[in-house]
């Protein structure tokens, strides 16, 4: 951790009671935009996430750093891209040559745990007199870098795991978190601790930090749900084909899923949780509630568990439906109820944000790439700038490697595998079907330029040709294994609705109940 020298200026007028606010910041794991009620979902229910984003500010136009996890986690602890940071894949991916694939360039190797050298977020916020907690998923490093190690006073499950190795409801298998009674709820444990931390801590600023691991795979929920759901689904059941082929991997064209609509209840539950629990302590008006995601909605891949539609794609994918994120900031007595924000933002600019509402002096040595967004809360306007991503490496879930540039209303992609710009202009065409660069050459050129331009600045690594590759097996193998997986996805997403569906004898667990007497 580096040694901040600066004096630490506390100018907290705009909260209650003269004192600096505590900040929840609320990460949910691969939930796309389009899985909240408030964005527009009719399966799921989702009200207590609705809340944040009713009585706060609503980023429309906010993003994640990557299109998978591991990156724009710690984008969000240290204000920089991840091609800055250098966790520019999910930590445990194949690189270079151990790359068994057979694909047309080898993975850019990146860094496997959080930098040491970074100030992160909540050591920033732990030096200016904040008690700091962290409940759920961590994947920014094994032993040593776990949250503990990076500012955060008390870790409840977060270590280098990127799913809950036990699964949703206890036995957790988690060396972080001890387990509850048998059947237990595991997004709803972390709230509840999360909820514990904030009572103890209510004289004080504190920051807690709940990353669930909802909605990760694997799917899990418990009968109830699953029949709540089954039934609200059969209601308007969906006709024709669930999975249709997007370039590489079959994509899921329609939210009917009840096991995964039954999981956003639970995480949803646990959020009204930590509400409450602000409201019944009476710090709400002194507390900024932040509410996003790490990526986009599982479409392809994992689970194939949500649609991500009218947006394009989805994890581990260059377009709209990886990248593009709920984004809400609830900061009581600043921002106004329904208030909405049409400006490009990003997960670089929650840091400077909180350290300029917590009346911290901003680091923009540290947070480079990022901006306080507190103007925007304020109704004003921020400095025009362009947003980057670069992904050197293959998405699980059928990503290609690439770079993205945004300016404005309009956003190129450019392909490392051979080198190809596709050019969207985002308003016209926000399921990015219609590939403009041809009928616009000189603005993809200006584009593109200034992609390179950033790319060389910040010494972003391009993937390599595998001299390994094989284009007749590639083709001969897609094909193949897209036409079995199609068959198996679409009986297998199918059965979840009939309504004799037991996926095994205890539900994962969630009907079982620990013998008190042991």
């Amino acid at each position: 951790m580096r040694v901040i020298t600066c004096l630490l200026l506390f100018t907290s007028s705009l909260f209650a009671e003269n004192r600096k606010p505590n900040f929840v910041f609320i990460l949910a794991d691969d939930l796309g935009i389009m899985d909240m009620s408030c964005e527009g979902s009719t399966l799921h229910e989702t009200p207590h996430i609705d809340r944040i984003a009713h009585e706060g500010m609503r980023f429309t136009e906010g993003y994640s750093t990557c299109q998978v996890c591991s990156p724009s986690r710690a984008s969000i602890m240290t204000g920089k891209y991840p091609v800055r940071h250098g966790v520019t894949d999910w930590i445990g991916a194949p690189v270079g040559l151990a790359w068994k694939r057979n694909d047309k360039v080898l993975p850019s190797e990146y860094k496997k745990h959080l930098g040491h050298e970074e100030t992160t977020l909540a050591e920033a916020l732990a030096l200016g007199g904040y008690k700091t907690f962290f409940a759920g998923k961590w994947h920014l490093g094994d032993k040593g870098s776990h949250p503990e190690d990076h500012g955060f006073q008390i870790n409840k499950g977060g270590h280098r795991k990127g799913s809950p190795p036990g699964g949703f409801f206890a036995p957790y298998n988690n060396p972080k978190l001890e387990d509850g009674p048998a059947g237990e709820s595991l997004p709803i444990r972390l709230a509840e601790e999360t909820a514990t931390f904030i009572r103890a801590n209510k004289a004080q600023p504190f920051l807690a930090f709940l990353s669930f691991y909802s909605v990760h795979a694997p799917i899990q929920t418990t009968p109830a749900l699953w029949r709540k759901y089954r039934d609200k689904a059969q209601q308007e059941p969906h006709q024709g084909e669930r999975f249709l082929l997007d370039r590489t991997k079959l994509v899921r064209q329609v939210q009917d899923c009840p096991i995964y609509a039954g999981m956003m209840e639970a995480m949803d539950d646990a959020v009204g949780i930590v509400l409450k629990q602000l409201d019944d302590l009476e710090l709400a008006e002194n507390t900024v509630v932040i509410f996003t995601s790490d990526n986009g909605g599982v479409s392809s891949g994992d689970a194939f568990a949500t649609s991500c539609l009218p947006l394009r794609g989805g994890k581990g994918r260059q377009w709209e439906g990886g990248i593009k994120q709920p984004y809400y900031i609830k900061a009581p007595g600043l921002t106004k109820s329904q208030s909405t924000s049409a400006t490009p933002v990003t997960g670089t600019d929650f840091y400077p944000t909180m350290l300029d509402l917590a009346g911290l002096p901003l680091l923009p040595a540290q947070h480079v790439d990022g901006l306080s967004l507190v103007p925007l809360i304020h109704g004003k306007e921020i400095a025009d700038r362009a947003l980057f991503w670069h992904y050197p490496h293959y998405g699980n879930q059928g990503g290609e490697p690439s770079a993205i540039i945004r300016k404005g209303d309009w956003k190129l992609i450019h392909y490392y595998e051979d080198g190809r710009d596709e050019l969207y202009q985002l308003s016209q065409d926000i399921g990015e079907q219609n590939d403009l660069a041809a009928r616009n050459p000189e603005l993809a050129q200006t584009l593109r330029t200034e992609l390179n331009t950033w790319l060389k600045a910040t010494e972003a690594l391009i993937p390599q040709q595998d001299q390994r590759y094989n284009p007749v097996a590639k083709k001969k193998y897609q094909e193949d294994s897209i036409k079995q997986q199609q068959s198996r996805l679409e009986k297998a997403h199918a059965r979840y609705l009939e309504p004799d569906y037991v996926p095994n004898k205890n539900w994962w667990g969630s009907k079982l109940i620990r013998d008190e007497s042991e």
